[in-house]
């Protein structure tokens, strides 16, 4: 039976280990970062193997590919996409930015596609306030939720018009946090008024997307003891106020903002309402003490993943990605350079 995780793999090629374990815990799907990306023919037996080792040619395989700090697969095999920022600092007009954005979407999926990624954790839906943590930064469409909505919604249909499935995040903001996920809990103390305004307004206008990520991020006035990822309250609020039905994913499980074993940090994020918990490192130690923290994919986590996958386009939109690259890197103006900010490396995005 699937079980309610997505895991990573150490290298290029699965190891006989690898495949035992993927074989026994039977994830839904699998994870791809910067360690695991050779050249496209490897990546694609790659894809090909992970599916393989569980006995299911349609296990959805995902990657962080967002553009700028956040590129899992780039040159020189793939080409250098900006950050989400670019967009409208090219054009300075909102209708050009999003259909650079969508174009900028449909040709990531056409790259994706063609190895065998299926879900991009793809759009980044956090509006940043003065003084947040860099964290995010580029990585945001714009400083207001308006902008955000409609650029994060272009890259969701340029990556489904594609093939491949977005995934919006960080539910329900990660815009107002002063410290890194990957190293501290962040704690923001908004009322729930500021945050429904702001933080919460992109993702109540692409709740209709087939996948969502939680945010490792305490909202005193949702819940003063949990993180969102691990707190019932924050999921009942993502399902109800940002009518949000799709499969929601932790972020990833190592992140320094959780505290306790691997197991716990598991079963807590399952138990508060996560439909499937996400770990990226490929460390065997760790999946196997993850596996014991979770269960099988049934019932209203199971019917959600399967009305995601049904949302794949199984025949994409034509392009020619050709073409596609030439207009749209001349659009951008040779604007392609990453603005600064902390890399965001191989850790889960």
């Amino acid at each position: 039976m699937t079980s309610a995780a997505i895991y990573g793999c150490l290298g290029h090629r699965l190891t006989e280990d690898e495949k035992a374990f993927f074989a026994e815990v039977r994830p839904w799907g699998f994870i791809l970062f910067r360690r695991n990306i050779g050249t496209p023919e490897q990546v694609r037996a790659l894809t090909d193997e992970l599916r393989a080792s569980i006995g299911d040619p349609d296990a959805p395989v995902l990657i962080d590919q967002e553009g700028g700090r956040v590129q899992r697969m780039g040159p020189p095999h793939w080409p250098k996409y900006p950050p989400g920022a670019a967009y409208l600092k090219a054009t300075n007009e909102l209708a050009q930015a999003r259909e650079l954005t969508r174009l900028g979407a449909r040709l990531m999926a056409h790259d994706l596609r063609e190895v065998g990624v299926t879900v991009d954790l793809l759009p980044v839906l956090d509006v940043p306030v003065p003084g947040a943590h860099d964290i995010i930064g580029d990585r945001a469409y714009g400083v207001d939720p308006e902008t955000v909505a409609v650029l994060g919604r272009a890259a969701a249909e340029g990556l489904l018009a594609g093939g491949v499935l977005p995934c919006i995040k960080h539910m329900p903001g990660h815009g107002r946090a002063f410290a890194d996920t990957h190293k501290d809990l962040p704690t923001v103390h908004a009322d729930l008024d500021t945050l429904d305004a702001w933080d919460f307004a992109p993702f109540k206008a692409l709740s209709d997307m087939p996948i969502g990520m939680t945010a490792h991020i305490v909202f005193t006035a949702i819940d003063r003891k949990h993180p969102a990822t691990q707190s019932k309250k924050a999921i009942r609020l993502i399902r109800e106020r940002l009518g949000f039905g799709g499969l929601l994913l932790s972020d990833d499980l190592v992140m320094n903002a959780l505290s306790g074993s691997l197991t716990q940090r598991a079963h807590k994020a399952l138990k508060a309402g996560c439909d499937l918990v996400v770990h990226w490192n490929g460390d065997m130690d760790e999946m196997r003490q993850v596996a014991e923290g979770v269960g099988p994919l049934k019932g209203g986590a199971r019917r959600r993943a399967e009305a995601a996958l049904a949302r794949i386009v199984r025949t994409p939109e034509p392009l020619d990605p050709v073409a596609g690259h030439d207009r749209f890197f001349k659009a951008m103006g040779g604007r392609m350079d990453v603005a600064k900010g902390p890399d965001v490396g191989e850790a889960q995005a």
